[in-house]
């Protein structure tokens, strides 16, 4: 197939969209490859569905290698659906209602929907079942941003497994999980398996897949010297030792007039920022105030909170904390606080100065166990410096984009769905489900931020637009046509610039786009017949024949 660029519908551009920071924003806008309708919405223009199609196609054929049939599945949804399964609330949602008044949603994800066609499933003989879909989904965010990084609207291909019991659930988790490894090593990703939340997904057990980018909003944490990885979020690392003043028979009031920040403890009392503690009081939703406890140089991670919680909590507010303590924040502590406490694991051995519940005031020589009896979790988020749970070699972090996550959600769905199916024993169960997502525009986006240099995209040739991007110089134009047949007929996809414009700005445009070879006729074609051909990635060139080209493609 040859696209001749003059007939192309191709408006490449000098400069990036002034509020562009991602690098896969700036090259995807001035590429031609999307432009933006609204914040957070944007339109796939003609070359770039054609990286997004291929993308798509890629993730078809490892889902059908692992025996998922592919189906369509609308997206107005009934909101009764979510009604049943208490996700109605989530605030991303968009809702609206047709002109009788009945409710529906535009869902970010198919769980709902999918299970409602599990109810069909009669038998433990019918098990295991997968099945998958793209489709657009839609997402109330109110902070998009990043291109294609986060956005409103986008395709996702969801595919969801139902089994009869856990060993299936993992069996199907463990195939959708080698089929993603494929997908991405595909696509030219380097990528990260790693253990990660479901959160308003439900579910048992999750994993994330993230490729590491220049832009991204996921931290991606791995040893040096193992294999440890896993999702900043989440991740168990091993902070230094804290350096204990001479330990306490008990603790010991000590005045702290105007200070609120833990450097100015320290500073204060001459001690190590990692022999305090810091207090965060919370309510649950029943209004419960609970108190989470972390070293004083760490930061609370909320994910961890979450899950240490189940359920929402919010902060306290000021009044909250002083009716609960008798003390406004900066001088709260455990000693003496009635409620649950939750402290994290760095809080289990040694003495912490901790705040007295008296302003002004903080207390020395805290330990968990003697002075108060607190539940552990963990609660702080990884930082650098930490060092693996593992093998104790030091972490490295990384900024990375999510590019693909799946999880078991049990029997999160089917129970109040009432997806049941008749098992061997005759008993009636619900059916146990995983759901498995990738975002093909995401993951285009991600290639980019791995895949680019100063020019523009480098495309790996499985996902790219065009295979051979043929540029003509004035006056071998026949030449460069008779290059772009000879590669047609090899089964090349080709882009031939036979635009009336000078030989720098089609160098630009092709650098920018990024076609994995560039093949070049100018003026010396026309004494020897024979072409320049450029990788886009090393840049090495080559002068070969037009009649040899597309050998070996």
């Amino acid at each position: 197939m040859i696209a001749r660029a003059s007939k192309l519908f191709l408006p490449t551009l000098r400069d990036a969209p002034s509020d562009a920071e991602a690098v896969s924003h700036k090259l995807l806008v001035r590429g031609g490859f999307i432009r933006q309708v609204s914040a957070g919405i944007w339109t796939f223009m003609p070359i770039g569905w054609r990286v997004h199609r291929k993308v798509e196609q890629i993730i078809r054929e490892e889902m059908d290698a692992i025996g998922a049939q592919e189906m369509l599945m609308p997206v107005l949804t009934p909101a009764e659906l979510w009604e049943a399964t208490g996700r109605i609330a989530i605030p991303e949602i968009f809702r609206l209602e047709d002109r009788s008044g009945r409710t529906f949603i535009l869902p970010m994800t198919h769980e709902e929907t999918v299970t409602f066609h599990a109810r069909e499933i009669q038998s433990y003989k019918q098990l295991p079942q997968l099945w998958y879909h793209f489709q657009t989904k839609d997402r109330d965010e109110p902070r998009p941003r990043g291109g294609l990084l986060r956005v409103r609207e986008f395709v996702m291909k969801d595919g969801y497994s139902f089994d009869r019991d856990e060993e299936g659930v993992r069996r199907s988790f463990e195939a959708n999980r080698e089929a993603y490894k494929k997908i991405f090593a595909r696509c030219g990703l380097e990528t990260y398996d790693v253990q990660a939340e479901s959160g308003i997904m439900g579910g048992k057990f999750s994993v994330d897949f993230l490729a590491p980018a220049g832009s991204g909003e996921n931290v991606l944490v791995t040893c040096v010297n193992c294999d440890y990885a896993a999702d900043g979020d989440i991740a168990h690392a091993v902070p230094r030792a804290p350096e204990f003043p001479e330990p306490l028979a008990a603790p010991e009031e000590v005045a702290t007039p105007g200070v609120t920040t833990i450097d100015g403890l320290a500073d204060v009392l001459g001690i190590d920022p990692a022999a305090t503690s810091k207090a965060m009081p919370v309510v649950k939703d029943d209004g419960t105030l609970v108190l989470a406890l972390v070293r004083g140089d760490d930061r609370l991670s909320e994910m961890k909170l979450y899950d240490a919680l189940p359920g929402s909590s919010r902060p306290a507010s000021d009044d909250e904390i002083r009716a609960a303590f008798g003390a406004a924040g900066g001088s709260l502590g455990p000693v003496g606080f009635d409620g649950e406490v939750v402290a994290d694991h760095m809080l289990r051995e040694g003495q912490f100065v901790a705040g007295a519940n008296r302003d002004g005031f903080h207390l020395r020589g805290v330990e968990a166990g003697r002075d108060y009896a607190p539940r552990f979790a963990d609660l702080r988020e990884p930082k650098e410096g930490d060092r693996c749970p593992e093998c104790g070699g030091r972490l490295q972090f990384r900024v990375a984009v999510e590019v693909g996550h799946i999880f078991d959600f049990g029997s999160f769905y089917s129970s109040p769905l009432g997806a049941t199916f008749l098992d061997e024993d005759g008993q009636e169960k619900p059916l146990l489900g995983g759901s498995y997502g990738i975002g093909p525009g995401r993951v285009l986006a991600a290639i980019v931020e791995q895949h680019y240099d100063e020019h523009g995209i480098a495309w790996p040739a499985a996902v790219a637009p065009y295979d051979v991007h043929v540029v003509a110089l004035a006056g071998a134009e026949d030449v460069a046509g008779r290059a772009a047949e000879t590669l047609s007929a090899a089964g090349l996809d080709v882009l031939l610039d036979d635009r009336e414009l000078r030989a720098g700005e089609k160098f630009a445009d092709a650098d920018l786009i990024g076609c994995p070879i560039r093949v070049t006729a100018g003026k010396k074609s026309l004494e020897d017949g024979m072409v320049d051909v450029r990788e886009r990635a090393t840049g090495d060139e080559k002068r070969l024949n037009v009649a040899d080209l597309g050998k070996g493609a």
